[in-house]
């Protein structure tokens, strides 16, 4: 592959209120430990705090990346307020808590030149270690048909096209599912590049306050995509609590010795209420 081919990227990060992640984002994306030389790309962190920022600590310690301040809209506008920034022709996202092994970018820029008609791929998300409790949570993506927004990229007019982000999502919950589903109404297909990767380590489950959040985006876009109600509705919840909690709740919990038992019995208490609330939805 000739290098000077090699077209910018644009790398999107937003970030709220997590500076200590960030820095080890940015840690991941310095010249010189990303394989991909900084020539050839740019880091954009978009900035929705309102109580502090990385401003300071991104221009002291991170000058070759640009801070811009977020519209503090949500994640999904804070995305495409980075994007309205990028020089790039591609737009590379992930998110601040997560670690961009040092092949990432030339593996996805290596994608661009061999599969040149694709203008959309997805990288691999691993985890730092093995799973601990049911209270523990991370997009995992080993095989692809995710688009997971902590680790994909996609043609600038591509992005532009679909207008981005649908910024109806105030919550970090299904904004990237419904960019996914645009995308694959479209005609427009993705790629699996396994050596694009992340490690997205494990993190806390934030109880029912992110259970609720989950719950008002999937309403969200079930207004988007009526007809995903075919496939999101009382039967897919229900299935979810009967066959997760025999082959999944259950034995993961004798695993854990019970570590996480109230989370993962929020999350069956949730899925019981969203089977109801469509239930009745459908019988209006």
């Amino acid at each position: 592959m000739k290098m000077n081919s090699i077209p910018l990227v644009s790398v999107i990060i937003p970030t709220y209120h997590r500076n200590d992640l960030l820095a080890k984002c940015l840690d991941c994306l310095a010249p010189g430990v990303q394989t991909l030389a900084i020539k050839h790309y740019e880091v954009i962190v978009t900035d929705d705090g309102s109580q502090t920022t990385a401003q300071t600590m991104i221009q002291k310690f991170y000058p070759w990346a640009k801070w811009v301040a977020g519209s503090r809209q949500g994640p999904a506008a804070n995305r495409n307020n980075g994007a309205r920034y990028a020089q790039g022709e591609w737009l590379a996202f992930t998110d601040d808590d997560c670690l961009p092994d040092p092949q990432w970018l030339k593996a996805y820029t290596q994608a661009m030149v061999a599969e040149s008609s694709c203008l959309i791929f997805e990288g691999r998300v691993y985890v730092d270690r093995p799973r601990r409790s049911l209270a523990e949570t991370s997009p995992i993506n080993e095989s692809g048909g995710y688009l997971w927004s902590c680790n994909f990229i996609i043609h600038r007019h591509i992005f532009e096209s679909l207008g981005g982000f649908d910024e109806r999502f105030p919550y970090a919950a299904m904004e990237d599912v419904e960019l996914r589903q645009r995308i694959i109404k479209i005609g427009q297909p993705f790629n699996f590049v396994q050596s694009a990767s992340v490690c997205h380590p494990w993190t806390p489950k934030k109880g029912w306050k992110k259970l609720k959040q989950h719950q008002e985006s999937t309403f969200i876009y079930l207004s988007i995509h009526p007809e995903e109600i075919k496939n999101i509705n009382s039967l897919y919840y229900l299935r979810f609590v009967i066959y997760g909690l025999i082959k999944s709740t259950i034995p993961e919990l004798l695993k854990f010795n019970f570590l996480g038992i109230k989370h993962a019995m929020l999350w069956h208490i949730s899925c019981l209420q969203m089977a109801f609330i469509i239930g009745r939805m459908n019988k209006k």
